[in-house]
Parts: structure tokens; sequence; C-alpha cells
């Protein structure tokens, strides 16, 4: 009798052991796939814009993200290498480990094709004239049956035919519509944001850059584009404004207000 309990006895014991044993897989692959997809996490991503690319390399694994160069542009008051815009844009939250595309200014100039943004919404008419390179520029806002519907492109003050030939980094404006029953956006607080990213904000906010002024210490175009934001008019009031309201910004380097 006491040898039948014995051998029963292992059972319960044999269950436990299998349980605790499952529980610690199950454990285990829970802290691994955590890991692995780092469940929950999210890091901002840096502004890149103006840094070489070793910088650029540098800046971004500190925020635990990587970076890759993905296409050139050619900017002539730009240094040589530098980079011009990224994907995903600065301020972003990004999973660890996301790749950064970099837009670098290339060493000579190239020409690119005009593409064709009529009829097309300002948002689309802005990827497009990123992805070839060239700038947007004044946003002329006409009345029409539909907000931000682009309805005429622009080089030098002059209409310009899809196919043409331009340099990258060529400044292209572009004649908007606007709808009266939907017409008004927001200005943002741009505070603290570097120049082009300001002027990236007031575009993707259907605004005009009426003004840039930057103070003393700004001596060079690499400066520039490292000067920030310290004040704007007008100010971020929460108000709506009208789609084509012009914004004017002041940069400083360390972005502070002049004290003299």
């Amino acid at each position: 009798m006491a040898d039948k309990k014995s051998s029963l006895g292992w059972i319960p014991r044999n269950l436990l052991l299998g349980a605790l044993f499952v529980v610690l897989v199950v454990a285990a692959a829970s802290i691994f796939l955590s890991i692995r997809t780092r469940h929950g996490r999210e890091v901002t991503v840096p502004d890149l814009t103006s840094q070489t690319v070793a910088d650029a390399t540098r800046s971004a694994s500190a925020a635990h993200l990587r970076v890759q160069v993905s296409d050139s542009v050619y900017m002539k008051r730009m240094a040589r290498g530098a980079v011009v815009s990224q994907l995903p844009k600065a301020g972003a939250k990004v999973k660890p480990g996301r790749k950064i595309s970099l837009t670098i200014n290339s060493l000579v100039p190239k020409k690119v094709t005009m593409p064709n943004l009529i009829h097309i919404s300002l948002r689309q008419a802005k990827a497009e004239l990123s992805a070839k390179g060239l700038v947007l520029g004044k946003l002329n806002y006409v009345s029409d049956i539909a907000t931000n519907n682009v309805l005429e492109q622009h080089y030098k003050g002059r209409p310009i035919q899809p196919g043409k030939q331009l340099y990258t980094g060529s400044v292209i404006d572009l004649v908007i519509g606007l709808n009266g029953a939907d017409a008004m956006t927001y200005v943002p607080n741009l505070h603290g944001y570097k120049y082009l990213r300001a002027i990236d904000a007031l575009h993707d906010n259907s605004l005009n850059v009426s003004g840039v002024f930057f103070d003393k210490s700004v001596r060079t175009y690499s400066d520039s584009l490292n000067a920030v934001v310290y004040s704007q008019r007008p100010s971020s009031t929460g108000y709506p404004t009208v789609m084509g309201t012009g914004v004017t910004i002041y940069l400083s380097l360390d972005g502070k207000a002049p004290t003299d």
C-alpha cells in the first residue's frame, strides 16, 4: 500500500512542475516579444536638417533610430552633403529602430522635370515638389469651388508647363482655390522650430511666409538653417485665420530674443 501511495505521489508534483514550466515559458516569450517589438515605446524623431550625414547618424543613434540617404537635391547656398529634409519629420513619434530617410545636398547641381500639379491638392503638390527637389514658394489663393485645389503653377512669376527642366532647389509658386465656406486655418506655434521646419509647418497649415528676420548671431546660410524661431507675428492664438495669411518669423541661433 505504501508503494502505491508513493507511486501516486509523483503525479501532482509533476503536474505542478509542468504548470510552472508553462508559466516560465509564457513569461519568457512575453518578455522576448516585448523587447523585440518594443511594445508601448516610442521615441521622438530629432531634427537632422543641416547636419552632415555623419552627424545625423550620431544624432539618430542617440535617439535609438537609424538613417538612410534616399535622395539628393542641389541647393547652391547650402553646405555640400548636408541634410536638406527628412522623413519622418522632426518631432514625429516612432518606434525605436525606425529608419529615417534623408535627402541631402548634392555636390553638383542637377536638373529635374517640372511635375504637373494642376488639379491636385496642396498637400499632394507639396509632396510632389519635395520629391523632385523643388521648393514650394508663395501660395496665392483665389476664389474657387474647391479649397486647396492647385489651379496654376508658376516659376519666376510666369506659368510653367509640366515637363520643363529646372535645377533642383528652384522655387515654385502656386495659385490655389479657396471656397469661402472652407477657408479657415490656424496659425501653429513655431517657437523652437528651426528655419526650414518652421516654413514647412506654415505651408502645412495653408499659410504664407511674409517675412523672415534673423538676429545678428546668424552670419551664414548654414547658420540660418540652424537658427530657431523665438517669435512670430501673428502669434498662435488658437483662433481661426484665413488661408493664405502671411506669418513673419524671427530667429536666432540660441532661440532667444536679442537683448540689445
